[in-house]
């Protein structure tokens, strides 16, 4: 019987911890790998064709784990609209900006500007929730601020003041941090009352009903005949790994470990971005580049340990 033996010291306590640890960690690894993969899609067809292809597989993924472990949620009528709303933001919308980002953006210079997204939390909760910031908050915004410049600009900060920086994408994917942000922030509602697989499998599905509306108009089916055996790999990738296991093992990894553990492993994923990048797309390593998205983690690690209280 499974409990029949007890098991104690180090032993008995690595081994269920280590389940969790690898299921975030492999999260962070295929989402810092997933900006390389979009680009390799991207090569190939629209924006919008690969965000399609990709939350195809993602809700069935998503939906097959839910109906295995018995967590699919039955929503009303009012859920169902909100679930709708958060497929807007957090899918449509969301995967739009980036998509259409990548098109001219780096790969690595991307995961940089979206690991800045916790500093946009802080300044909603600030301003919605009225969350204390405190000193330490107020000089990780700013230090976070200056390293995105810096990751955006490549270290030319004459450019910013001069106004010529960063390529229309890295814009795209900067306005794609806060909108992450409010997309975090309006879910907690609803995880307060749903499960979290369940939560997301219907915000997952309305998302991609919504962008199936922009595809049918857009590029239409017959883009994805375009994908080649490569560009194939890259939408599997993207749809199975990286919106459906990744997703599955973060929130199994949020429910075994404290909250500020799995989120620590986050400071991963822009790492992984950019060595996968250099090793696939050859994108360059710039002394600068790096410098600015060290400061941008240092910016989120102090945010991370401000007060959250409520004023």
């Amino acid at each position: 019987m499974r409990n029949s033996i007890p098991m104690d010291g180090p032993s008995a306590r690595v081994a269920p911890r280590a389940v969790p640890v690898a299921k975030a960690l492999f999260a962070v690894v295929v989402w810092g790998a997933s900006f390389i993969a979009t680009k390799v899609a991207l090569a190939e067809v629209h924006p919008v064709t690969v965000v399609w292809l990709r939350f195809a597989l993602g809700v069935a993924v998503m939906g097959a784990v839910v109906i295995l472990r018995r967590q699919l949620i039955r929503p009303s009528a009012a859920d169902l609209a909100y679930f709708t709303g958060l497929g807007f933001l957090g899918i449509t919308f969301h995967q739009w900006l980036q998509s259409n980002g990548l098109v001219t953006a780096q790969a690595g210079t991307t995961a940089w500007i979206v690991s800045s997204t916790p500093i946009f939390m802080a300044l909603l909760g600030w301003l919605v929730l009225r969350e204390r910031l405190g000193w330490l908050g107020t000089a990780g915004i700013a230090v976070a601020a200056l390293g995105v410049l810096v990751v955006v600009s490549k270290g030319d900060l004459a450019s910013v003041a001069a106004g010529r920086f960063g390529t229309p994408g890295d814009f795209l994917i900067v306005l794609s941090a806060p909108n992450w942000a409010v997309f975090s922030v309006l879910s907690r509602k609803g995880l307060r009352k749903h499960s979290s697989a369940g939560m997301m499998f219907w915000v997952m599905t309305m998302g991609w009903l919504l962008t199936t509306v922009l595809f049918l108009i857009g590029p239409g089916p017959a883009d994805a005949l375009h994908l080649s055996v490569r560009g194939w790999t890259a939408v599997a990738f993207l749809g199975i790994a990286c919106s459906g296991l990744a997703y599955v093992f973060w929130y199994d990894a949020l429910r075994e470990l404290p909250a500020s553990q799995v989120g620590a492993f986050l400071y991963i994923e822009p790492l992984v971005a950019v060595v996968v990048a250099a090793a696939l797309l050859g994108e360059p390593v710039l002394l600068a580049t790096l410098a600015g998205g060290f400061a941008i983690l240092l910016g989120v690690w102090l945010v991370s340990l401000r007060p959250a209280e409520r004023g």
